[in-house]
């Protein structure tokens, strides 16, 4: 008997495991494959299936993907770069994209083969970003993919990509003018992790990304002179040995007197704070360095829009754009809708039925038509379904309407926000669609009226808020379906405030009658706003996510899952799922859901059953 061939799937699967703990230099690293890769999390190494029918630039991309994946574990210590890792979103990106320069360097000058998967990797991941289709502006802060381009030009002799070669060129000569010099010290230094990052922060630093490191270098020289001083007083006080006795006695009236003046001044100042004159300032935040940060706020909430999807859009409009959605439709809707049929099987199966026998009315119970044939004098037995108790439910999309999602991971968002809401309508629960931007690109009215007001420092947010009502939880599909047409509009995804988002999005859950409550995130990126981000600190705006995410998570009866588009949102959410291909969000988002219903045991409640 001829042995069945090894399918080509799994034989892939299985080079691709021993080749990457090879390169990894573990040889007990435990390599899987899953929907959510690929990632690093708990000692295991999550890699993307392989398409069914893998062609050679599928499979190239995703050793690329496990090449670098190896590179990071092999040559970078984690520890350190937590600690070298600048303050602030933008330094952050841009310090990680020069040292993922120098790992994925170290593979590449050594292995043709590894230089070649990751090239590969590399234009699949700058195409997701869409960074060939970034427009040059000065104002705006440089992507940290352009800079990170140009190390890995620098270290390994490899030229951008030809797609996006033309927005490096733009921003060449700026960063060659301010830090080319240092740019060419780093090929020197890609073997030390530690030296190798203090020079990527000079060079930051001259790019006027981050502005941290002379602050800390001036910490350290006062902490230097201190010291010095310290010591040369140690040595000048050396006298003549004083009894101890009298020594340890005035070292206690000393820590005595320090302790009671330290006691008279936060006394004075909770006295001070208790005295009613004017309103009490907000408590202030901690960053993850001790310094004090004021709270989060909106400079003015007067801008704010919330708004009906059709209100935005000419009905004629509304029309064509969800016609062209309809036609995006009919190639992913058989996918997702056969997902979404799994889904519903398996929430129907969830509704345990019963039945009332013996009635005098309602539907003829064919089973006991034999006692008939038997006995004909006997009368006709009838029976009645009873109402299900398959508790209330309702499921809220909130979708990032940004910038980023332009393009294909919008038109997949919509379609998979169609179809998932009909298929849960028909299982009886409700679904709410959400979406949320800006109405204007580097700050709108709110804006205009900070500048009005002398540019007060600290403003907070300084953009006008755009959050769009797509479907209300109440509201039936067929009224609805246009409105999701509206994501195709050109114009319409500009900025996202994600704290603020949820915030409106889980009042409208938390105010809904249904006993349970479903909120699903839909991102790409972090919380970007460059009119806010410009006057506050870097991490302003994820910071104010991060504490919004924790209050939901932490005191609120809402369940909160994310599912991150080619970003890593599990180091926000709890319960999160990262893609890194749009194509599979319709598979997680079932996934997901049919998760959520399955793991809350009173779901499969049983009703009480009855005899008349």
């Amino acid at each position: 008997m001829v042995a069945k061939p090894e399918p080509i799937n799994d034989a892939f699967k299985r080079a691709l495991v021993h080749a990457t703990r090879s390169l990894a230099e573990a040889p007990n690293l435990e390599v899987v494959f899953s929907n959510d890769g690929p990632r690093f999390t708990e000692g295991r190494a999550v890699l993307p299936h392989p398409p069914r029918d893998i062609s050679a630039k599928d499979a190239a991309q995703l050793r690329g993907l496990a090449d670098r994946m190896a590179l990071k574990l092999a040559h970078q210590d984690a520890a350190q770069l937590a600690k070298d890792r600048p303050d602030g979103s933008d330094a952050a990106a841009a310090f990680e994209a020069v040292e993922q320069a120098r790992i994925e360097a170290i593979g590449s000058n050594a292995m043709q083969g590894v230089r070649s998967n990751l090239s590969y990797a590399l234009e699949a991941a700058l195409d997701r970003r869409g960074l060939a289709h970034v427009t040059y502006d000065p104002s705006v802060p440089m992507p940290a993919e352009i800079l990170g381009l140009m190390v890995r030009e620098r270290l390994t002799g490899d030229a951008p990509p030809e797609t996006v070669r033309n927005v490096v060129d733009r921003r060449r000569p700026e960063i060659e003018a301010k830090a080319g010099a240092d740019l060419d010290r780093l090929a020197g230094l890609v073997d030390n992790q530690r030296a190798y990052a203090r020079l990527a922060r000079n060079i930051l630093r001259e790019l006027d990304l981050d502005n941290t490191m002379a602050e800390e270098e001036t910490q350290e020289e006062s902490t230097e002179d201190q010291d010095d001083q310290d010591n040369e007083q140690n040595q000048d006080s050396s006298q003549p040995e004083a009894d101890p006795s009298s020594a340890q006695e005035s070292d206690g009236q000393d820590n005595e007197t320090v302790e009671t003046d330290s006691h008279d001044e936060s006394s004075k100042e909770e006295q001070d704070a208790d005295t009613g004159d004017g309103p009490k300032p907000a408590r202030p935040q901690i960053n993850d360095n001790g310094a004090v940060e004021p709270p989060y706020k909106a400079f003015t909430t007067a801008h704010d829009q919330i708004v009906d999807a059709d209100d935005l859009c000419e009905p004629e409009e509304l029309s064509r754009l969800r016609a062209y959605l309809d036609q995006q439709l009919e190639t992913l809707s058989s996918i997702v809708a056969r997902l979404a049929n799994r889904l519903q099987r398996r929430l129907m199966a969830q509704q345990s039925r019963a039945w009332t026998f013996d009635l005098e009315e309602g539907m003829l119970d064919a089973a006991r038509l034999t006692r008939v044939i038997i006995d004909p004098t006997a009368p006709l037995s009838f029976k009645q379904e009873e109402e299900t108790n398959f508790r209330d439910t309702v499921v809220t999309l909130l979708i990032d309407n940004s910038g980023s999602m332009r393009g294909r991971p919008i038109m997949v968002a919509a379609v998979c926000a169609d179809i998932l809401a009909r298929t849960l309508e028909r299982c009886g629960v409700k679904v709410e669609i959400l979406g949320f931007t800006t109405q204007a690109w580097k700050g709108g009215k709110s804006r205009e009226d900070w500048l009005s007001a002398g540019n007060p420092a600290a403003p907070g947010r300084l953009n006008d808020l755009r959050h769009i009502i797509y479907k209300s939880a109440d509201a039936p599909w067929r009224r609805a379906r246009k409105n999701l047409g509206l994501m195709m509009r050109e114009g319409l995804l500009k900025e996202n405030i994600d704290g603020e988002a949820l915030q409106w999005a889980h009042y409208r859950l938390a105010v809904r009658p249904e006993e349970r409550r479903i909120l699903m995130v839909i991102s790409d990126g972090a919380p970007v706003d460059d009119s806010t981000l410009s006057v506050n600190s870097g991490h302003y705006l994820e910071r104010h996510l991060r504490a919004v995410i924790s209050e939901i998570e932490t005191r609120s009866s809402v369940e909160l899952l994310a599912i991150g588009i080619g970003h890593d949102v599990t180091r926000y959410y709890r319960k999160a799922v990262t893609i890194v291909d749009v194509e599979q969000l319709g598979g997680v988002l079932v996934e997901q859901l049919a998760a959520l219903f399955e793991e809350d045991p009173r779901a499969k409640a049983q009703p009480r059953r009855r005899r008349a």
